[in-house]
């Protein structure tokens, strides 16, 4: 008679260390609706190791508080199974208590807390649990849906710098597209030829636009620039970041109808959107107005968006996503990637989430072009065609590159800064310029 095994009783790696390791990488200057970003962009390296010595990493956007909350959460987590990640976010929430709409800003970026320590954790436990049952993370997620996972180019206005010690000088020795990411970017013609250059180096077969800078006219100027320079066959977007008004939305909206692929967060709030979306025919896509899932019975109701712009930092990490897809096959929305400056911890989640959605009808944003340092061992992550192979190894496939590690911490502590404020940033090129959430 055959027996089957008895798992009663069987319990994971426990967590027995937590390192938490505040990094700050080169960022050229580039513009945004918020401002100008600094010299260095701040991210957090966050290790766990467990009992029986597996370690398990993930990569967060850098803020001090955060960095302090994950501190805080050692004591709730010591000794936590790692598998049994619904019990460690009960604890979590517990503690640090659920984020509200109002703490994710105003800015293009996300500001609440719960969800950068959760994610940061539930990421690290999973690359832990790949490791231990010789698993990728696509494949913890419900396994892999295609082998490559496609990007788009990611272009900004900016000043002429290649940031970090050289601020807005530049390396004359540069070529390439090392050497475009230094050029200035602030009219149609510069957006163009940054935009070959990029292409021409990762081979992106899409192509979005950092708006919200410039006057619309200019923006849209810059939009038909790509068009005529790429072709019909090049899918474009625009992000405004929710600084234009409603009416300059539907008027730059109808103009841009023949050539955008979506229009992303044109204007600001759910109400807002949903009036945009109805007098123009472009999807509209958000990471702005439907940014949690709080947010989405509304989002329903008032039919704000066509697409969601997730984001596993700011979702609540990879599964949640996951979620996330299966409400937006539900209700019939697109659902594709947010990004902010990162590193290849978090494009290897990204790569693994990116290949276990269902569907992938828009190619994800990804600034890691614009970064040329990096912490994962082997170096930096390869594209071809604009898309990047998802790993194939145990967990997220990547490992710490301990001096490069080191070396990035030393830049944090260097560069004196703590958290993101690209008006304090905008304000040393421009006295007195103060962020304004709509402006046209």
């Amino acid at each position: 008679m055959r027996t089957s095994p008895d798992f009663s009783g069987k319990t994971g790696p426990r967590i027995k260390e937590i390192t938490v390791t505040p990094i700050a990488i080169v960022d050229p200057p580039l513009l945004n609706a918020a401002g100008l970003h600094a010299p260095y962009a701040l991210r957090t390296i966050v290790e766990l190791l467990t009992d029986d010595g597996v370690s398990g990493i993930s990569e967060i956007p850098g803020n001090r508080d955060i960095d302090r909350a994950l501190e805080a959460s050692r004591d709730l987590l010591m000794g936590r199974d790692v598998f049994q990640l619904n019990e460690i976010r009960r604890v979590l929430v517990n503690h640090f208590g659920t984020d509200t709409a109002a703490q994710r800003g105003e800015t293009p970026w996300d500001q609440r807390k719960m969800v950068h320590i959760f994610s940061s954790i539930e990421v690290a436990c999973l690359d832990i649990i790949g490791k231990v049952t010789g698993r990728p993370v696509v494949d913890l997620l419900g396994g892999k849906m295609r082998d490559r996972v496609p990007f788009s180019a990611y272009l900004f206005y900016k000043y002429e710098g290649a940031g970090g010690k050289l601020g807005f000088g530049t390396d004359p020795n540069a070529t390439g597209w090392a050497a475009a990411r230094q050029a200035s970017g602030l009219n149609p013609a510069e957006i163009v030829a940054q935009a070959q250059a990029m292409c021409a180096e990762f081979g992106f077969q899409s192509i979005k636009l950092k708006g919200g800078v410039f006057e619309p006219r200019q923006e849209v100027n810059a939009m038909f620039a790509l068009h005529e320079a790429f072709g019909p066959n090049v899918p474009l977007r625009i992000d405004p970041n929710a600084l234009w008004t409603v009416e300059t939305s539907i008027q730059y909206g109808r103009e841009m109808e023949p050539i955008l692929e979506y229009l992303e967060d044109p204007t600001r709030g759910q109400e807002g959107m949903a009036r945009v979306r109805k007098a123009i025919k472009t999807p509209l896509a958000t990471n702005m107005c439907t940014t949690s899932f709080d947010d989405i019975p509304n989002s329903i109701a008032v039919g704000s968006e066509d697409i969601i712009l997730s984001d596993h930092h700011f979702w609540g990490g990879l599964r949640a996503s996951m979620t996330l897809s299966g409400i937006c096959e539900t209700f019939g929305r697109g659902l594709s990637m947010h990004s902010n400056s990162h590193l290849g911890i978090s494009l290897a989640a990204m790569v693994h989430l990116g290949a276990a959605l269902p569907q992938v009808p828009y190619a994800l944003d990804t600034h890691y072009p614009w970064q040329s340092d990096e912490v994962i061992v082997g170096g930096r992550f390869s594209f071809e065609e604009g898309s990047v192979a998802v790993p194939q190894e145990p967990g997220l496939g990547v490992e710490l590159d301990r001096a490069a590690l080191a070396a990035l911490h030393q830049n944090y502590l260097d560069c004196g800064l703590t958290k993101r404020d690209d008006e304090i940033e905008m304000q040393k090129v421009q006295p007195g310029w103060k962020f304004q959430s709509v402006r046209w």
